[in-house]
């Protein structure tokens, strides 16, 4: 990473943002460095519940082994499938043998959609997520993603729009909380004109956020052109002045 572009974000962040929460980041490795491994568990364990500790500034690593939810696992790229079933998890379920989360109204709703998110092969042994402050020169993150409140996601929201004709460059899919935050914007990288993600409307993680919270994530090359425009950006201007005294700090 570049520290000199780490900092200037840290600077313009505070300067329009106030106390807003920092966002985290994602990259692919495969050393373990410093910061704990997530632990292999019995329980199903939501990743998203698990991001707690990056967000209050410790890094947090995951591998295949870490990551107990079939679903999370796929989406972070530890696996290719997903259990047999799963749509009928999604939806119905299968009376006696599983219980459906009617998501969907029909298995045939949520097999279709399962077959429109390709799957990818993590591109190394461990996830590591760290927030923005703690990034050093040997980090590399592929993602960064914001837990932010609305006057914030609005602002992220539109700022993502500001250099871009197309009307969907930020985009909504439905899927679970970690895909939202991992899954789509890390393929979103590839695209010629990678969009930014808005999510965490999925149930089984709101639980671990706050009630007011939603997500936003972008591709690192997409950043980078959000950053480049901030001060050019309606965010000096009188109207998100007004909005940003708003902001909650951040509890982290």
């Amino acid at each position: 990473m570049d520290l000199v572009f780490r900092d200037r974000f840290l600077d313009l962040w505070r300067k329009h943002f106030g106390g807003a929460e920092l966002p985290l980041v994602f990259q692919y490795t495969d050393e373990l460095g410093e910061g704990p491994l997530s632990p292999k568990r019995n329980a199903v364990v939501c990743i998203v519940g698990q991001l707690d500790k990056p967000r209050r500034g410790e890094t947090l690593y995951f591998n295949a082994e870490g990551v107990n939810c079939r679903g999370g696992k796929r989406y972070m790229g530890f696996a290719q499938t997903i259990m047999p079933g799963f749509e009928y998890f999604l939806s119905c379920g299968i009376p006696g043998k599983l219980k459906g989360e009617h998501y969907k109204k029909a298995p045939e709703f949520a097999d279709a959609m399962i077959k429109r998110i390709p799957p990818y092969q993590a591109p190394g042994k461990y996830l590591v997520f760290k927030r923005w402050d703690k990034l050093t020169e040997d980090d590399q993150p592929e993602v960064v993603f914001f837990f932010a409140e609305a006057d914030v996601l609005s602002a992220l929201y539109s700022l993502a729009n500001y250099d871009e004709s197309d009307p969907n460059a930020v985009i909504t899919p439905h899927c679970a909380g970690c895909a939202h935050i991992v899954h789509f914007p890390y393929l979103e990288r590839l695209s010629d004109h990678p969009r930014a993600v808005i999510g965490m409307f999925d149930i089984h993680a709101r639980p671990y956020v706050q009630k007011s919270v939603l997500s936003f994530a972008a591709p690192m090359s997409k950043f980078r052109r959000m950053v480049d425009n901030m001060d050019d950006s309606f965010l000096p201007r009188e109207l998100w002045t007004r909005v940003k005294r708003r902001i909650t700090p951040s509890p982290y």
